[in-house]
C-alpha cells in the first residue's frame, strides 16, 4: 500500500489550529505541568456549570481504587426536574496526563443534557503518571458503580446511564463500558465515544501519516500512553479494558456513537473499533468529520463541520434515551 499525505484540513479550522499550534506544542514530559496549568486556567465555574440556573452543581468525594478516598464527583442535575434524571456520565480528556471535571469539554456535554433534561455526573480521576495504569480507570469504574447505587438518593436514573468521553476520556469510556458488562454491576444503555485513545500501541495507518501533524499527533498520543502504562506500552501485557483496541470480545457491549477527526492520529483506531463493534453485533454510529482535527468542536466551534458533530451527538443521545425507556 502507498501511504499518502495527510487529508487536508477544512478551510474553517485550517487558520484556528496554526494559531492554536503556535501557543501549545506537542505533549512531552516536560510539557505535563503545562498541560496541567492551562487546564486550571480554562476550567469551568460553577457559574458557567449552572449555564443560568438549568443545573444544580454538587461535589462528593467517593472512595477509588483500593478505597482510596481521593476521586471527586462534579453532579450537575437538572433545576427543574421532576424526577431521577438520566445520566451523561462524563471522563474527561488530557492525554491521561491532564484535566480535570471542569474541563471544557464538560461544556458540550452540559449543553446536550440541558436540551435533553439529562444530568451530568463529572468524575475527576487520579492521572498519570503518578498513578499509572489500572489506577485512572479503576477510579472511573467505582465511581461509576457509586453513581449505580445512589441514583435513589442522588435524583439520578441509575438505569439510564450513558457514559461519554473526549480524547483519553473516550478511551477511558470504552473500558468502562466492557468492564460494566463482565462485572456485572452496572447497566449502560449507551457509550459515546469522541475521538478516543484507544490503542497504545500507536501503529495504524493514521498514526504513521500524522506523527507530526495536528494538534494531538502521534507523537503526544505515544507521550500519554508511555505515562500510563511506562515500559508496558505497546507489549503484550497491557490489558483490553486499558487499551479497548486490543479487547477480544466486544459481543453484548451497550450501543456506541464513535466519532473522530479525518486529520488526526486517532481516525483510523476509532474507525476499526467501530468495525469491530458492528461485527459484535453492537449497534454502532460512526462519524468521520473531514478536514477535522483533534477536538475540533471544542477549539473551533462556530465551525459548520463543529455544528454537523455537534448535531450528530445529540440526536444519538436523543435516539437512545427514547430507546431504553
Amino acid at each position: 500500500m502507498i501511504l499518502g499525505s495527510p487529508p487536508p484540513f477544512d478551510p474553517e479550522l485550517d487558520g484556528p489550529l496554526r494559531d492554536i499550534l503556535a501557543e501549545l506544542p506537542p505533549l512531552s514530559f516536560e510539557t505535563i505541568a503545562d498541560r496541567r496549568a492551562g487546564t486550571e486556567r480554562s476550567g469551568l465555574s460553577d457559574d458557567d456549570i449552572r449555564r443560568g440556573g438549568a443545573f444544580t452543581v454538587e461535589w462528593r468525594t467517593v472512595a477509588g481504587f483500593g478505597g482510596s478516598p481521593e476521586v471527586r464527583l462534579l453532579i450537575c442535575r437538572p433545576a427543574a426536574a421532576p424526577g431521577p434524571s438520566p445520566v451523561i456520565y462524563n471522563i474527561h480528556g488530557g492525554g491521561m496526563v491532564a484535566g480535570d471535571a471542569r474541563c471544557a469539554d464538560l461544556d458540550g456535554e452540559l449543553r446536550r443534557a440541558q436540551e435533553l433534561g439529562m444530568a451530568v455526573v463529572a468524575v475527576e480521576y487520579r492521572l498519570a503518571p503518578e498513578h499509572p495504569d489500572p489506577i485512572p480507570l479503576e477510579d472511573c469504574y467505582a465511581a461509576l458503580e457509586y453513581i449505580a447505587e445512589h441514583g435513589d438518593t442522588l435524583g439520578l436514573d441509575s438505569g439510564r446511564i450513558v457514559v461519554s468521553g473526549n480524547s483519553a476520556g473516550g478511551g477511558l469510556a470504552a473500558g468502562i463500558a466492557l468492564l460494566a458488562r463482565d462485572r456485572g454491576r452496572v447497566r449502560l444503555i449507551g457509550q459515546m465515544l469522541q475521538c478516543p485513545m484507544l490503542d497504545d500501541r500507536c501503529d495504524t495507518v493514521s498514526a504513521t501519516q500524522m506523527e507530526n501533524v495536528g494538534l494531538w499527533n502521534t507523537a503526544s498520543n505515544r507521550t500519554g500512553w508511555t505515562a500510563l502504562l511506562g515500559d508496558r506500552r505497546g507489549g503484550a501485557e497491557v490489558s483490553g479494558y486499558t487499551a479497548p483496541a486490543r479487547a477480544t470480545d466486544l459481543a453484548g457491549l451497550p450501543p456506541a456513537f464513535i466519532d473522530v477527526g479525518g486529520v488526526e492520529s486517532l481516525r483510523d483506531e476509532a474507525m476499526i473499533y467501530a468495525m469491530e463493534l458492528s461485527r459484535a453485533g453492537v449497534p454502532t454510529e460512526l462519524h468521520v468529520w473531514a478536514g477535522a482535527f483533534h477536538s475540533f468542536d471544542q477549539w473551533v466551534p462556530g465551525a459548520a463541520v463543529s455544528q454537523a458533530a455537534e448535531s450528530a451527538r445529540a440526536s444519538w443521545l436523543r435516539r437512545t434515551l427514547r430507546q431504553a425507556r
